[in-house]
C-alpha cells in the first residue's frame, strides 16, 4: 500500500489499542528500511496472514518531487505531513500492521545533523511513542549512492549514533536488524512474534492471528529487543556505560 491518497485522519492512536499495529523501521540512508519493509510485509502475509501496509518515506518522494534537498526552514512541514500520512494510513480499515519507512524521527535526526537544529524533536518524540515496535537498521550492509537523496558512508555511523540517542532519551525500546536478505527479514520478525503473541494473548488481534501465532509461535517469551540481550533497557545500561550479558544475566 502507498500512503499517498490515503484520507487525514487525526492522531490518537495508542500503543496495543485497537488500531492497526505500527512498526517503525528507522535506521541511516542505504541500511536496507525500504526493501526490509517490502519483504516484511510479505513475510507477515505468508507467516502469520497478516494484511500488512507501507508508508513510503515522504523526505524521498519529497526530493523526487522536487529535485533537491530540503533546506533547514522545511524540515518541520517535512516532518508534520510524515506524521499525518502515518495517522491517515492507520486510519485504513483494512490493515493489521503498518510499516513506517522511517518516522519523523529521522527528519529530526538529519535536521540536527545538517542544520544544527533539534526543534523538530517533540514532533518525532509524539509521534514515535504511536509505535508498537522499532527497529533501527543495521550498518551492516554497504554503502550504495542514489544521487542526491545520499550523502556518504561518513554519515552513517553519526545517524546511527543520533538515533540511538533520541531513542534512549525518549525511553523506547527498540530491536537491531541485521543481516542480509532473507536473514535481515528473518531478524526482523524474531522482533515482532512475541508483539504480535501478545496481541493475541490479549484478545485484540483477529482471529486468524491468535490462532496463527498462538499454534506456531509457541509459548510467551521475554520481549526481544537488541543484539546483545532479552533486556529492553539494555541500550540504556549501555549509554550509562555498561551492558547486561545474556549468558550471566550479570553487568559487565
Amino acid at each position: 500500500m502507498h500512503d499517498a491518497e490515503a484520507p487525514p485522519a487525526p492522531a490518537g492512536h495508542l500503543p496495543g489499542g485497537t488500531g492497526s499495529l505500527r512498526v517503525a523501521i528507522v535506521g541511516a540512508e542505504s541500511t536496507g528500511k525500504s526493501a526490509l519493509a517490502r519483504e516484511l510485509a510479505g513475510a507477515l502475509a505468508r507467516e502469520f496472514g497478516l494484511r500488512a501496509g507501507i508508508v513510503d518515506e515522504w523526505l524521498r518522494d519529497w526530493c523526487e518531487l522536487h529535485g533537491r534537498t530540503p533546506r533547514a526552514e522545511e524540515q518541520m512541514d517535512l516532518a508534520r505531513e510524515h506524521a499525518r500520512r502515518i495517522d491517515a494510513a492507520a486510519a485504513l480499515p483494512d490493515i493489521d500492521v503498518l510499516l513506517c519507512d522511517t518516522t519523523p524521527l529521522m527528519v529530526a535526526v538529519y535536521s540536527d545533523l545538517l542544520f544544527n537544529d533539534r526543534a523538530l524533536e517533540p514532533l518525532a518524540r509524539d509521534c514515535h511513542r504511536t509505535m508498537d515496535a522499532t527497529l533501527l537498521t543495521s550498518l551492516d550492509l554497504p554503502w550504495v549512492a542514489d544521487g542526491h537523496m545520499r550523502d556518504g558512508p561518513h554519515v552513517r555511523a553519526p545517524v546511527d549514533a543520533r538515533v540511538r540517542a533520541r531513542l534512549a532519551d525518549w525511553g523506547v525500546a527498540w530491536s537491531l536488524v541485521s543481516g542480509s536478505g532473507p536473514v535481515r527479514v528473518e531478524c526482523a520478525l524474531d522482533a515482532l512474534r512475541p508483539l504480535l503473541r501478545r496481541q493475541a494473548i490479549q484478545g485484540r488481534a483477529p482471529g486468524l492471528l491468535s490462532r496463527l501465532v498462538g499454534e506456531r509461535a509457541g509459548p510467551p517469551a521475554p520481549r526481544w529487543v537488541c543484539e546483545r540481550c532479552d533486556d529492553p533497557g539494555c541500550e540504556h545500561l549501555a549509554r550509562a556505560g555498561f551492558a547486561r550479558s545474556p549468558a550471566s544475566n550479570e553487568r559487565k
